[in-house]
């Protein structure tokens, strides 16, 4: 009874090692269920051997150095046993059916126990994961906490110290530091968003300093001074988003793990440099504080390469600043790179460009299954003959702040379109427009996803354009700050928006621009077109998540993925060094022969001169 044995572990190993193929596994167990059955018992008794044996691989699939002992042993001790036996078998019956059934079957045997040694693939055990987000505003903790549901969902133990409480979960640990950091901004007054903040002279060391401030603040955590200290849990790999300063790379620094950075607005072309090692080229590369993606004319490739060259020098003032000051004990320590980068990026809504083989781009990672919409909101929507708009300035914009001439004109527009419209406002709007259902929160996304949505009147934040790129809905931008003017600027490239300044605007003025977005088809089409380019990659933006956080734990940080222009001084990179070579060769060079000329040329002169003299 060989046959039907190798039959179950055929099938088991199958599914114990989905890399062999399934057709070996089947093949294998039809041909040996033709056999007839002798030993029962045998069978018996082997088959929870390897069905044990498959029940512990499925439950600790992850921890595979103790599989790969338990199996060894296993494998030697049976091979062992019934070579032993088959051997006393052929000493006994050499010639009889018994010696070659025993015969057989320790060759089969020998050979399916050593098939998973041969296909299994190593899998990566799972891994505790230490995730630290800097900033506790609300559409970057939603990328954030989608990046760590997926390592959770994975089967990772994933312990955070965020403000933003979702609930412990299996394999998700928080600790509360709502006290330490600051508040999520919400409802902040538009005007000081555009005229202040969005300056880089004033937002990029305001970004360094708060970054700084939330470091000190976590380090300070009692928890945290533990797991420094070496007196809590042990972790495997450290997440954490860096936004403006590397401060928070002291933690693996000193923890002595990979790290992996999470970066939920579009990366800060002067940060690529610190982080990766490569700069953008400003000629092709708009600057993320310029306003447009692509540089087109020569006015804006001079002011992107001025802006690229005073950001990071404003960063790297504001931080040398900061050292000088305020000194931490993470400005004392060489801090580590960062093994891998999730950008929230796509190459829809972001120009394509060179990238670092440790940058993997996952927009629109936070993108959720659609869920049912409140019964009052459908029935808005349903009963809309000609559509619906949808406006929302997202959460940190307060609409009741907006200029009073910006929200009339925006009333009076509103109420002149046949379309109804869904505006997100806090508040009470006082003269609000019959055609026009206000509340604080919307389920945006479900909303957008609903065929009658015409057209997405937003802000330009990076998570709005995706919900409305993964739409196919066309969007009006009125963008304020940071990342935002070049989001929109990407999707008026894109064929499926129009860009507008929210200050200057008038009822006429915003009305042609919805006329024409609503009544054109082809900003419709030029949505639908980049819906199905994002949606077309070769893994979702979660499996890339998985894949590539798995990949550094498997190679220890992945140090191959770094670019070695990290190990470059500015002179290097830049090859100032080669280039003053370069010119002081030539300099050299041109002088030698210049001297040599002139040397030349002044015995001929003096040669020819002693001879006319000696004429005379």
């Amino acid at each position: 009874m060989v046959w039907p044995l190798v039959a179950c572990f055929a099938i088991m190993t199958a599914l114990s090692f989905p890399s062999i193929p399934v057709w070996l596994g089947i093949h294998v167990s039809v041909i040996s269920l033709l056999v007839l059955l002798r030993r029962l018992i045998i069978l018996l008794v082997i088959s929870l051997f390897f069905g044990g044996f498959w029940i512990l691989n499925s439950v600790l699939r992850e921890s595979v150095s103790m599989l790969k002992v338990l199996f060894g042993i296993s494998l030697i001790i049976w091979i062992a046993f019934w070579i032993a036996k088959a051997s006393a078998v052929n000493m006994l019956f050499r010639k009889t059916e018994a010696g070659k059934i025993m015969t057989s079957f320790t060759a089969m045997l020998i050979v399916f126990c050593a098939c998973p040694t041969i296909f299994h693939r190593t899998q990566v055990g799972a891994a505790n994961i230490l995730a630290v987000p800097t900033v506790p505003d609300k559409s970057h903790w939603n990328v954030m906490r989608s990046v760590l549901r997926a390592l959770t969902d994975r089967g990772h133990n994933v312990t955070v110290f965020t403000s933003s409480l979702d609930g412990d979960r299996e394999g998700y640990t928080e600790v509360d530091v709502s006290a330490e950091q600051r508040p999520p901004l919400v409802d902040v007054d538009a005007t000081y968003l555009i005229e202040t903040i969005g300056k880089p002279g004033q937002i990029i060391p305001m970004l360094v300093n708060e970054t700084r401030v939330s470091c000190d603040k976590i380090y300070g955590n009692r928890l945290m001074a533990d797991i420094l200290n070496g007196v809590a849990q042990k972790f495997d790999l450290v997440i954490t988003e860096p936004f403006m300063s590397e401060c928070v790379a002291y933690l693996a620094t000193v923890l002595r793990v990979p790290m992996v950075y999470v970066f939920p607005p579009p990366i800060a072309t002067f940060l690529e440099r610190p982080l990766t090692g490569h700069v953008p080229n400003p000629a092709a590369a708009g600057h993320v504080l310029s306003g447009h993606g692509v540089p087109e004319t020569f006015a804006e490739r001079f002011a992107n390469a001025v802006l690229t060259v005073y950001c990071s020098t404003l960063m790297w003032y504001a931080e040398w600043n900061l050292r000088r000051t305020n000194p931490r004990p993470y400005d004392a320590v060489e801090l580590v790179k960062p093994s891998v980068i999730f950008a929230n990026t796509h190459f829809v809504t972001e120009p394509s460009r060179p990238l670092t083989p440790d940058v993997v781009q996952i927009g629109g990672i936070h993108l959720t299954p659609p869920e049912s919409i409140p019964k009052d909101i459908l029935e808005f929507i349903d009963d809309a003959t000609h559509g619906v708009i949808y406006f929302s300035f997202g959460s940190i914009v307060s609409m009741s702040s907006l200029p009073e001439n910006v929200q009339s004109a925006f009333r009076e527009a509103l109420a002149g379109l046949p379309q109804k419209v869904l505006w997100k406002y806090d508040g009470e709007m006082k003269d609000k427009p019959k055609n026009v259902m206000t509340r604080k929160w919307f389920p945006q996304r479900d909303i957008l996803l609903h065929p009658d949505v015409k057209l997405f009147i937003s802000h330009g934040g990076i998570s709005g354009v995706y919900e409305a790129v993964d739409a196919g809905v066309p969007v009006l931008g009125f963008p304020f700050f940071y990342d935002q003017p070049r989001n929109i600027d990407n999707l008026v490239a894109a064929g499926m928006a129009i860009s507008m300044d929210l200050l200057s605007v008038t009822e006429k003025t915003l009305l042609n621009a919805i006329f024409e977005i609503v009544n054109n088809d082809r900003y419709q089409k030029n949505a639908k077109i980049a819906s199905r380019r994002f949606k077309d990659r070769p893994m979702s933006p979660t499996e890339s998540v998985i894949y590539w956080t798995e990949y550094v734990l498997r190679h220890k940080g992945a140090p191959h993925l770094k670019y070695h222009a990290l190990n470059l001084t500015w002179y290097q990179y830049f090859l100032v060094d080669v280039i003053s070579t370069v010119l002081f060769i030539a300099f050299l060079v041109s002088s030698i022969i210049y001297y040599g000329l002139k040397m030349i040329w002044k015995h001929i002169s003096k040669y020819f001169h002693t001879v006319k003299s000696k004429r005379e």
